[in-house]
């Protein structure tokens, strides 16, 4: 496969701001809906989680998939059942019918991810591989934050932000038809199954794949398991809301540079700090107490160097793993993120409920400085 181009790479983070979006958009939204259909707080939390399992169903075949379909076809397939179930959201609201529909965007959007990050992987030139994974990443994370507007549009009716997002799903569809090439990933020579692919990947590059996990766990833990610390702690709802989007925005700030220090610096001794520096500084949340600008101060700046950890990760198994095994790690960190997801907010909440509200930061903290800890133990094999 050549490598990518400028214009390949630019529909393809056109492809994942759109995708950022769709999630960014949903959650509130319906959430609103539900909210107002009399739906329980749990039953609504529910339904917001169906879109995870998708997403987690898609990455159990999706290497298969890939293999079947390349990369373009993938990506169309993910994109056009996104582009078809957003308006059917308004048409019929009830709460067993968004269960599907949730269900299937997020396993359009994972079939997104999977084959734009994917493509990203295997077409970078490996000098600057960290450069566009943490361009990849940034775009994902603009699109998120944006997502939430569309609850201002509510206000043109039910249908405004679900038919305005499929108009932007439609020109990306047109944009992939029209200027992306066909592409499938490399064979194996040996023609492994997956099951060694698997092994393999998990054998070499173990300690490239956990950044997904812990990128997960504490997206998912602070989105949770915040609100709760914080209102235990004394904050009102609006210092919450105020403070939560530091975490974003830190990440946002630093991902594309430490991207680019890490291809001139070595991928491991990156996330060794990255990982050393964000955890000890989650240790100071709580003794920040109620100090607006100190924790909104550490959230920035932890947010900006645990943000990168999943391109970071990523890249680093590529720089490791032959070609023909980064479908498989691409699967492993997707995987790792999904479970990232479910058992931070899970528990990070029984450790608010058991003990103290600081044991959601002591764990968060402790988690990142361990994983710093063991790069000193992990020794890269070469290719």
């Amino acid at each position: 496969m050549h490598s990518v181009s400028k214009v390949h790479f630019a529909i393809l983070i056109i492809a994942i701001i759109v995708a950022g979006i769709s999630q960014g958009m949903l959650l509130p939204v319906l959430a609103i809906f539900l909210e107002k259909m009399g739906v329980s707080s749990t039953l609504n939390g529910l339904n917001a989680a169906v879109l995870y399992i998708g997403s987690f169903g898609m990455t159990l075949v999706a290497e298969r998939l890939l293999g079947v379909l390349g990369f373009k076809k993938l990506m169309l397939g993910g994109l056009l059942l996104v582009l078809i179930t957003l308006p059917l959201f308004p048409l019929y609201p009830s709460i067993i019918f968004w269960f599907v529909l949730r269900l299937l965007v997020g396993v359009g959007d994972s079939a997104v991810h999977y084959s734009a990050q994917l493509w990203v992987l295997m077409m970078t030139p490996s000098e600057h591989r960290g450069r566009n994974l943490s361009i990849y990443g940034m775009s994902y994370g603009i699109g998120f934050s944006i997502g939430p507007l569309g609850i201002k549009l509510l206000d043109w009716g039910v249908y405004a932000p679900f038919l305005l997002l499929a108009g932007l799903f439609l020109i990306v569809v047109i944009l992939v038809i029209w200027k992306l090439p066909h592409g499938t990933p490399e064979k194996t020579a040996t023609d492994e199954p997956a099951q060694r692919r698997f092994t393999k990947s998990y054998s070499w590059a173990w300690y490239a794949l956990i950044p997904a996990f812990l990128y997960g766990y504490m997206e998912a833990a602070m989105n949770s398991n915040f609100p709760v610390y914080g209102l235990r702690v004394g904050f009102s709802t609006s210092d919450i809301a105020f403070l939560l989007p530091f975490i974003g925005i830190g990440g946002l700030i630093l991902q594309l540079p430490l991207g680019i220090l890490s291809d001139r610096y070595g991928r491991k001794k990156m996330l060794m700090i990255c990982g050393g520096l964000g955890g000890l500084l989650f240790l100071f949340v709580p003794m920040a107490e109620t100090n607006m600008i100190a924790i909104a101060a550490i959230f920035a700046l932890a947010g900006g160097l645990i943000g990168s950890f999943f391109s970071l990760g990523l890249a680093y198994a590529a720089d490791m793993l032959p070609k023909v095994y980064l479908p498989a790690a691409n699967v492993l960190a997707s995987f790792h993120f999904n479970a990232g997801s479910i058992i931070g907010p899970a528990l990070g909440g029984k450790g608010i409920e058991m003990g103290s509200p600081a044991s959601l930061f002591w764990v968060l903290g402790g988690c990142y400085m361990i994983f710093a800890a063991t790069g000193f133990i992990f020794k890269e094999k070469s290719k």
